[in-house]
């Protein structure tokens, strides 16, 4: 996994992109280039440094750095300051994951990749299929909002989708360990940004569509755009997708890919459908229809309507790709997903829940699972809030959508960033249709929570799921939901 100076130059003019080298001597086409990195900071010796011009920093003004920790060539937008060859080029961004794709041998090429896109659902979706494939017998990569594995070591996610390069480095360490898939949630903003350019897709998924990352992409029709990119520009030739039939958007994709991409969902028409369920607090039996492929029954540890559909994505994902035997035992075998429905029993009978959900249409359907599951005498406290600077027309929302289920709300903190908490509770407190408390300060309100459980209840924790900080302004302070109710747990 190596290319020359030249190489690398060649092949970014091959592709029509005006570039241009800036050389000391006709030595520095031959300069061996190992790894392509756009953050300083990670640079080691055989590194083309990218220079990428963002919003808060310019990659060109970290050359000297780069430089002395072992960088050998650079990708920039202008010549700077260096002994250092360079290739100069427009927008390095724009060219920076097929440039690393280059370097790195084309490591989706290698890999069984299954992409999955959509607004809730992604990260359980991604498990399941990843068992699914493990049961199957092949080593899998996973990428995604919680962890990052390369197929041997994991670690703690940064952000759902990273920059290209990291993205193609990741892939190439894969192949390198034996993978043979890999798996990964495909972010919009990831899609939207390019930060995929350089990987190619065998089984895009959608798996559904609400009002989110409004912020970013202003309106429903820009962030479907955004999803439907991983069909449109990411997939390999000859790919097999899977979408929702039951979403507006995805039978749009259904329509638009009639011959590629395979409709699941509950309601008359889908290709792939639930033809029998029963699903406790405990897990779930269900059968599916496959069209042309029988039916299967399956037995999961996941609970709920939302987790039923999450099964039923990733089957049709998966259905011949691998046999039927391994699609059971990848179901019934699926690891308990940190933070989502994450279940944690109590000494005094009483049970919480800690789940990512954060927008009004999956904290309806987190809180309609554990009512529908849990009956109508359990008393349910339901405890989330709001991060800063998202969709705001969301916070009344999720008021309303606690009050249709739960008892009881704790208004609470997320990531406020630099809003104020206490403006944002208030906002939610606006939707809300009974009984509220608001505390800010979110170990506080799990701990009077908690301490408020009796013989039966059940507190759903949601908002933050597996995340291991709050972000107030420029301050990340430690802290995770299922951890603190553990502790608590624990001191009893």
């Amino acid at each position: 996994m190596s290319a020359t100076f030249g190489d690398v130059l060649k092949f970014i003019q091959a592709r029509g992109i005006n570039a241009k080298a800036c050389v000391k001597s006709q030595d520095d086409f031959f300069v061996q280039i190992d790894d392509v990195i756009s953050d300083s900071r990670e640079v080691k010796p055989g590194t083309l440094f990218a220079c990428i011009k963002g919003e808060n920093s310019d990659g060109h003004t970290f050359v000297k750095k780069a430089e002395a920790a072992g960088a050998c060539a650079l990708l920039c937008e202008r010549e700077v300051d260096s002994n250092l060859p360079q290739i100069i080029v427009e927008r390095v961004r724009e060219h920076l994951g097929e440039t690393a794709s280059f370097v790195y041998a084309n490591p989706s090429g290698k890999l069984l990749m299954v992409g999955v896109t959509g607004t809730n659902g992604k990260t359980t979706t991604t498990y399941i299929i990843r068992s699914i494939l493990q049961a199957a017998g092949m080593r899998v990569g996973l990428l995604g909002t919680i962890i990052e594995s390369d197929g041997i070591t994991e670690k703690d996610a940064d952000r759902t989708t990273p920059e290209s390069a990291i993205v193609e480095r990741q892939l190439a360490n894969m192949v390198k360990n034996g993978c043979s898939a890999c798996v990964m949630e495909t972010s919009s903003h990831g899609l939207y940004l390019g930060r995929l350019k350089g990987a190619k897709y065998d089984v895009p998924v959608f798996t559904n569509l609400y009002p989110e990352h409004l912020d970013f992409h202003k309106d429903m029709e820009h962030y479907f755009d955004a999803k439907t990119l991983l069909f449109t520009t990411y997939a390999k030739p000859g790919f097999l997708g899977a979408a929702n039939y039951d979403d507006p958007y995805g039978k749009r994709i259904l329509a638009k890919f009639p011959e590629r991409v395979r409709g699941f969902g509950l309601t008359n028409g889908a290709q792939f459908s639930v033809v029998g369920s029963t699903s406790t607090l405990d897990g779930t039996e269900l059968v599916i229809q496959r069209e042309g492929f029988g039916s299967i029954s399956l037995s999961s540890p996941l609970v709920g309507d939302f987790n039923i559909m999450n099964t039923l994505c990733a089957v049709t994902a998966m259905t011949g790709r691998v046999e039927a035997e391994a699609i059971m035992e990848g179901v019934a075998n699926v690891p308990q997903v940190p933070g989502r429905l994450e279940r944690i029993d109590l000494p005094n009978g009483a049970c919480v829940f800690v789940d990512f959900a954060h927008t009004p249409s999956a904290l309806r359907s987190v809180l309609g699972t554990i009512r529908k599951l849990s009956g109508n005498d359990r008393r349910i406290v339901s405890m989330f809030g709001h991060g800063g600077g998202r969709y705001q027309q969301n916070r009344p929302e999720l008021g309303r959508a606690a009050s249709e289920f739960a008892n009881e709300i704790i208004i609470t903190s997320d990531n406020a960033r630099d809003e104020e908490p206490q403006a944002i509770a208030e906002a939610i407190a606006g939707g809300a249709s009974i009984p509220y408390r608001i505390i800010t300060d979110r170990p506080e309100a799990v701990r009077v929570g908690l301490d408020s459980l009796k013989n039966g209840d059940i507190l759903v924790i949601t908002g933050k799921g597996p995340e291991k900080f709050i972000t107030i302004k420029d301050k990340k302070i430690p802290f995770n939901d299922a951890e603190a109710v553990k502790s608590w747990r624990d001191s009893q």
